[in-house]
């Protein structure tokens, strides 16, 4: 663990500068709007280590598969969110000595992320080694209120000279992915232009066409006296700046604002892209930075007012919980259901930016709770609209009338996920699309959703099982062979419980499904039939496969088997592992790994946390005993499941450790990779472990349910949810639990087993 940030209940601080960490910190520091994004980089000229990376939701490009040994099926391209124009670059140059970090003297340095208002702080003294000091100050943000546009303040103080300060402000779309599979550049240039204090690089990516318009403004003052001087243009190939020189006098505050968009070909027609760039970035710079930033806070200020989860007692518990959420807050909005949550988000390239399962089975939780409910409805609605797409990449592995496969990774409906054990066979994504459906239907109580979407995509994930399983004569069951379960450290099995649990799930909620929509819309369900070419021997066949599916169990130990020959391999503790050998992922061998016992993520343990009303108290136990001890957590979605199972059985302590690890996972840096940028979708889980861990929240009955707890190291903590009409605030005390409805309306909810209702407007103590 790298434990150099400072705690803070309410913004993420580095006291002093710490390069060897600064690719970390740019990860944790990254900003974002949903819409677009970027690192937490320097804006002047750093020369160590750094990673520029400024990215626009939506816009990517089919990055050529890089593999050895092709095999049929594969996908032809990785897609990738793509490293865009830097539009926050300024190169600083005093009496002809360049303004860098890295070669400088650093006298002080500070920084923070102010996650209640959403801005990044930058302040620094340097002396140059001409002997040259000066003292800097910067401010950023991606504007919340306009959400194509963000805005830097940035100041500079001669400390101990006199002189005329030269800046080149610019925007460079000279810019390739750090992640590309042959070293290549994603864009090309439409036009480059600049004129008096305003440029811009208008680009256009390959293969795919995406259009962005990236375009900066200059305002320029000395001790808050705007300067009326004339830039020096320059462009060249993807490449626009804006050059001043400002005399400045020994303690003169030489202050510049540059004023910046984003405007892609997804949201605005290609041809308007020039014309409108230029009238937004005349718009907010007439708004002027200290109403952008004040906007900024006012945004942050509505999201905190329902996201918000408040700890006492423990500040880096609060300070994890607050950066999980913020994260969360600026990459996802649901504003827009063509969109979906990368796993590293706005931080980082890794995962190519796109999506996988991680935002049916963690993220929608998340935003069902804390969001307005088109936000997680959205989130369906990209599957639906990609259910051709999921169709066509079944048939390419043999799959047929009408059975879905949805991709491991995806931008478009097209799986481009680029290991074959992955793409082939982690074929439980299906899955957790399926239970996303039924998660937001019963919370919500959309009930037509089932219809007006849900069964298209339900029957087309059941057709695809009910063919990926085979009838076993040695059985005399049905099984499903070489696969891959969520533990990706074990590859193409046979029967792994969780996918054959997952199947047989499915095909039951689908039968539910039929008959509800049936009753309760029949008009509409004939049509769906109909246009999903629904035979009713499909019934049979669905639930033979139900009461006749193998799933891999070991009496003598009271345990469901991860796959058919697990416990065939040496069975030892992660406490076993040698010291200095974890991750084992950056230690071990891949043979050595897929041998072990070790599992990355929970599998079976998983499966339990899904349907965990389907199995004995005792029957989780015996399996969380046997199957947590082997976890080595390497993957961020682990700790979250494990907090919530270990909550569920009485094991605090070790639920709240599992919470730290989760909450803490990016701060400080557990899995050493950070630097790639933050586990964004496994956030989700760390409000999943507060609220559904700790809180005990669950929906039993179409009702609400708690079995909260309160942490030893806690002296309290509360949440807010939406529930359908209510909003509640729970607050978890020594005393007990104090439920406040927010709303105008009764409900009435579970708490540790009894029942309470709770009338509009009004707290109860329980």
């Amino acid at each position: 663990m790298k434990q150099y940030l400072k705690l803070d209940e309410w913004k993420i601080i580095e006291d002093k500068f710490n390069p060897e960490f600064n690719e970390i910190t740019e990860s944790i520091f990254s900003l974002g709007n949903g819409r677009m994004g970027q690192r937490g980089s320097f804006e002047e000229t750093y020369t160590g280590k750094t990673l520029q990376g400024n990215y626009v939701a939506g816009v990517y490009y089919p990055d050529k598969t890089r593999v050895g040994w092709w095999k049929n099926g594969y996908p032809e391209y990785f897609a990738k969110v793509l490293n865009a124009a830097n539009w926050n670059g300024l190169e600083i140059t005093i009496d002809g000595e360049l303004v860098d970090l890295h070669t400088s003297t650093i006298n002080s340095f500070y920084r923070e992320l102010n996650m209640k208002e959403g801005f990044i702080l930058r302040q620094c003294d340097i002396t140059l080694a001409s002997g040259k000091s000066i003292s800097i100050e910067s401010i950023r943000l991606n504007s919340m209120a306009d959400d194509e546009s963000g805005v830097i303040s940035y100041q500079i103080i001669p400390l101990n000279f006199s002189a005329t300060i030269s800046i080149k402000a610019f925007v460079d779309g000279d810019i390739k992915n750090k992640d590309s599979n042959y070293d290549e550049k994603f864009w090309d240039e439409v036009k480059v232009g600049a004129s008096d204090h305003t440029s811009f690089v208008w680009s256009k990516t390959k293969k795919t066409g995406f259009e962005v318009f990236t375009g900066q403004k200059i305002e320029l003052a000395v001790n808050g006296q705007k300067q009326a001087i004339n830039a020096k243009t320059e462009t060249k190939e993807k490449y626009s700046s804006l050059s001043y020189l400002v005399p400045t006098a020994q303690g003169e505050k030489l202050s510049i604002t540059k004023f910046a968009v984003n405007l892609s070909s997804e949201n605005h027609p290609a041809a308007t892209l020039e014309s409108r760039g230029i009238d937004y970035l005349n718009r907010i710079c007439t708004k002027g930075f200290d109403t952008m930033k004040k906007e900024q806070a006012e945004a942050w200020e509505a999201k905190w007012a329902i996201n918000d989860v408040i700890i006492k007692g423990d500040v880096s518990a609060q300070q994890g919980i607050r950066f999980n959420i913020f994260q969360l807050n600026q990459t996802y909005t649901g504003a827009d259901d063509r969109l979906n949550i990368g796993p590293k988000g706005f931080t980082g390239e890794k995962y190519g930016g796109s999506t996988y399962w991680d935002t049916e089975a963690y993220c929608i939780p998340f935003y069902l709770a804390t969001a307005p409910q088109n936000v997680s409805k959205n989130l369906l609605i990209y599957r639906w609209k990609q259910l051709d797409r999921a169709i066509e990449n079944a048939g390419k592995l043999g799959f047929n009338q009408g059975a879905a496969l949805y991709p491991m990774v995806t931008m478009n409906g097209e799986e481009c996920h680029n290991e074959w054990e992955i793409t082939f066979e982690e074929i439980h994504r299906n899955g957790a699309i399926a239970y996303a459906i039924k998660d937001y239907v019963d919370y919500t109580n959309d009930r037509k959703h089932l219809v007006d979407y849900g069964w298209e995509v339900l029957i087309g994930i059941s057709r695809f099982w009910a063919q990926r399983v085979n009838w076993s004569e040695n059985q005399q069951k049905y099984v499903m062979l070489g696969v891959t379960g969520p533990n990706e450290y074990e590859n193409n099995v046979n029967n792994n419980w969780y996918t054959n649990y997952f199947a047989v799930w499915c095909l039951k909620y689908t039968l539910a499904v039929l008959q509800e929509i049936k009753s309760n819309f029949p008009e509409a369900a004939q049509e769906k039939l109909a246009k999903t070419n629904f035979r009713h021997e499909e019934i049979a066949q669905f639930e033979h496969i139900i009461q006749n599916m193998y799933f891999p169990r070991n009496e003598q130990k009271g345990i469901f088997l991860q796959q058919d020959g697990f416990l065939d391999k040496v069975i030892a503790p992660v406490d076993a592992i040698p010291s200095g050998q974890r991750p084992i992922n950056q230690n071990w061998s891949w043979d050595r790994i897929l041998r072990s016992c070790y599992i990355k993520q929970a599998d079976v343990l998983q499966g339990m946390y899904f349907f965990e009303t389907d199995f004995s108290k005792e029957e989780i136990e015996r399996n969380y005993n046997f199957y947590e001890p082997l976890t080595v957590h390497e993957s961020s979605l682990s700790p979250c499941v494990h907090n919530i199972l270990a909550a569920k059985l009485g094991k605090e302590d070790k639920s709240y450790e599992f919470y730290t690890r989760a909450a803490r996972l990016d701060l400080d840096d557990y899995n050493n990779d950070t630097e790639d940028g933050c586990h964004i979708t496994s956030m989700a889980g760390t409000w999943m472990s507060i609220v559904k861990g700790f809180g005990g929240m669950m929906l039993v009955n179409n009702q609400l349910s708690f079995n909260p707890f309160l942490p030893s190291q806690w002296e309290e903590y509360a949440f807010k949810i939406n529930f359908r009409s209510n909003q509640l605030a729970i607050r978890i005390l020594n005393k007990g639990v104090e439920i406040t409805n927010l709303s105008a309306n009764p409900i009435t909810l579970m708490v540790k087993g009894s029942s309470y209702t709770i009338p509009g407007e009004s707290t109860k103590v329980i």
